[in-house]
C-alpha cells in the first residue's frame, strides 16, 4: 500500500491500497476490494478483512455513483449501511473514511489542526459538478487551512474523453480548458490538474501527490480504461 507522502497532523492517518497481494484470481488479481465487479464474494471479503488488520475499525463502504453526495460518518451510522455517496467526512476519531477506484482520481482532505479528514472519489462527473466543492464546503475549517493528497488516477496521456467531459468543465470555468490536449478529434484531459485548479479557486494550496498513472503502472494498479474488467483499490483516511 501507498502512505501518502504529505506533512498532515500525527493523527491524521492515510493509506492507498495497491493491486497486489490479495486473494482474487485474474482478472482481478489480486487485492480487489470492491464487490460490485464480478469477482467471487470470498475472496473479496477476505481482501477487505486484510485491509482492516491495519485499520483502527471497520470502514464504511459507500455506494459510489459518480453524485456529488457528501456522507457525514458519525457514531449513528451503521458500518453496513452503504449510503449512495462519492465523499465521506468525519471529525469521531477512528472512523475511516473510504472510497474506491480503479482511474478515477481518489483526494484526501484533513485540516492542518487534525479535527476533520475527508475522502473524495474524483470522477469527471463528480469533479466537473462539484464533489470537490461540496465537500470542502462540509468543514468547519475555512479551506485556506486544509490540505489535500491526490492520490493514483490515470495520467494526462491515457485520459481521452470527448468534447462533453470539456464542456463539463469550461461551462463554469473556461480557464480548464488549458488542461485538455487535442487528440485526433478527442482530447486528452488531465484529472490531476483538473482537480488541483478547483482546489485552488477554493483557496487551498497545499497539495500533495498527483504523480501515479494507473494506466502504465500496471504492477501496481487496478485500471478500468485499460482492462474493462478489474478490480478496485481504495483510498482511506481517519483520525486517532
Amino acid at each position: 500500500m501507498i502512505i501518502p507522502n504529505w506533512h498532515a497532523p500525527s493523527n491524521v492517518h492515510a493509506i492507498s491500497t495497491c493491486r497486489a497481494g490479495g486473494f482474487s484470481l485474474p482478472p482481478f488479481d489480486s487485492n480487489n476490494l470492491g464487490q460490485h465487479v464480478g469477482d467471487n464474494e470470498i475472496a473479496v471479503l477476505k481482501n477487505r478483512a486484510q485491509l482492516n488488520q491495519h485499520l483502527p475499525q471497520s470502514p464504511l463502504w459507500c455506494d459510489q455513483r459518480h453524485t456529488t453526495v457528501v456522507h457525514h460518518l458519525n457514531q449513528a451510522t451503521a458500518i453496513d449501511s452503504h449510503p449512495i455517496a462519492d465523499a465521506v467526512i468525519t471529525s469521531i476519531p477512528n472512523k475511516v473514511c473510504l472510497i474506491m477506484t480503479a482511474d478515477c482520481l481518489p483526494i484526501l482532505l484533513c485540516d492542518k489542526s487534525g479535527h476533520q479528514v475527508a475522502a473524495v472519489h474524483g470522477g469527471w462527473r463528480g469533479i466537473a459538478n462539484g464533489i470537490v466543492e461540496n465537500t470542502v464546503a462540509q468543514f468547519i475549517i475555512p479551506p485556506h487551512k486544509l490540505m489535500a493528497w491526490l492520490g493514483p488516477a490515470i495520467g494526462p496521456k491515457y485520459f481521452e474523453v470527448g468534447s462533453d467531459v470539456l464542456e463539463a468543465f469550461c461551462q463554469n470555468n473556461a480557464s480548464d480548458e488549458k488542461f485538455f490536449l487535442s487528440n485526433n478529434g478527442k482530447y486528452l484531459a488531465d484529472i490531476y490538474q483538473l482537480a488541483r485548479a478547483r482546489l485552488i479557486r477554493l483557496g487551498i494550496t497545499d497539495i500533495s501527490g498527483g504523480d501515479y498513472c494507473t494506466y502504465t503502472q500496471q504492477e501496481l494498479f487496478f485500471s478500468y480504461r485499460r482492462s474493462g474488467i478489474t478490480g478496485r483499490m481504495a483510498s482511506l483516511i481517519w483520525l486517532s
